[in-house]
């Protein structure tokens, strides 16, 4: 397995995240065109702002986080490379904020709408399961202590995560379910006045930003982990 970098001070972050800051106006300026310059939705309301926060949320973790973790897991089963240990650990976590996120936006939106906080929704039961999967990654990491043992329990369990995804995708048409068929990753044109739909891919510009962003720092704080814990073991 290779060994981690443990030269600390020439891995330090600049003082200023820019990236950090630059995803931080971009949801700001996201919350800006919410509130003030899109217009309400005639069926739900007000609540309905909430898509531009949860769906964003969503999409990043299930097609960008989760299928990252599976990658470097993958990568590191075959080549025992531990940066994609924790490049993949650092994935599942920002993943797992992300999906939280959606969690708790969707029952939030659903309440009016639907009339309850939540219900046993095909999608909502699996994004459910996906989300203890990622939490169960996290917990199984804290809890072995070798570092080859727990990186390739990791990367096993990475890929698993991934076979979830297609099916989340999919629920909407495979069962009965509350959730509406999608309005943007459709064969068709998407489903949304122009105004609605600029402000989503706003939302989806910022919140992958703000991934990107999370990512890089959870990144830099893992492998500082590693070379401190080199460093230990050396002394």
């Amino acid at each position: 397995m290779t060994t981690p970098d443990v030269a600390l001070a020439d891995d330090a972050p600049p003082r200023v995240d820019l990236l950090l800051v630059a995803a931080l106006l971009a949801l700001a300026g996201l919350v800006v065109r919410v509130v003030w310059f899109t217009p309400v939705e005639a069926m739900q309301g007000p609540a309905q702002k909430i898509l531009y926060l949860h769906v964003p949320s969503a999409f990043t973790a299930l097609y960008v986080g989760v299928p990252l973790l599976a990658l470097c897991s993958g990568v590191y089963l075959w080549l025992r490379d531990a940066r994609a240990d924790l490049l993949a650990e650092s994935a599942a976590e920002v993943s797992l904020v992300f999906m939280t996120v959606n969690l708790i936006t969707g029952p939030i939106w659903g309440k009016p709408v639907w009339g309850t906080w939540w219900t046993w929704d095909a999608r909502l039961t699996l994004t459910l399961f996906l989300w203890l999967v990622l939490a169960g990654y996290l917990v199984m990491r804290g809890a072995v202590d070798d570092r080859g043992l727990r990186a390739r329990f990791s990367a096993v369990l990475g890929l698993l995560a991934l076979l979830l995804v297609p099916f989340i995708h999919l629920s909407v048409y495979l069962f009965r379910t509350l959730h509406p068929q999608p309005v943007i990753l459709k064969p068709s044109a998407p489903s949304m006045p122009p105004e609605m739909l600029r402000t989503l891919l706003f939302g989806f510009a910022a919140i992958a930003l703000l991934f990107a962003a999370l990512l890089r720092a959870r990144w830099h704080i893992a492998r500082q982990r590693e070379a401190l814990g080199a460093l230990e073991e050396g002394a």
